[in-house]
């Protein structure tokens, strides 16, 4: 299977939340994981908010961030190309979503990606209907 991770979805490999349990099977299915260039900023951007409210110990955060920098050097990482902003713009057009959701669908768009993963909702229903297999974690 051909995965494709929003940040919202891979972010439950890091941080104990509801959906965690899902994300480790799916990552054992899959034969290839995808992610948007903007994934791993917006997950540490998350890990570094919960350091930052005492959710998480700077202990847990560079244990979080580490995983993270391994788990993503198998991973393929793809651009904010012209192709991914044209697509990205169809799907704002037609959805009501922020533009940083819209740039995940429009890379896993133009990976061809067989199954798209997120937990946001409103990602969920614009990737359906952008003709995306989704999971919902």
């Amino acid at each position: 299977m051909k995965a494709f991770f929003d940040s919202s979805a891979l972010a439950k490999r890091y941080i104990d939340e509801p959906g965690s349990e899902g994300i480790e099977s799916i990552c054992l299915k899959a034969e290839i994981i995808g992610v948007s260039i903007l994934c791993m900023p917006e997950i540490i951007s998350a890990l570094c908010r919960l350091k930052r409210e005492s959710v998480i110990t700077n202990t847990q955060y560079n244990i979080a961030k580490q995983a993270l920098f391994k788990d993503l050097e198998d991973a393929m990482v793809c651009n904010i190309t012209p192709s991914v902003i044209r697509q990205s713009i169809k799907i704002l057009e037609e959805n009501p979503l922020r533009a940083m959701d819209a740039l995940h669908i429009g890379c896993a768009l133009e990976w061809k990606a067989e199954v798209f993963i997120s937990s946001d909702l409103k990602q969920i229903s614009s990737a359906e209907n952008a003709g995306l297999k989704v999971i919902k974690v």
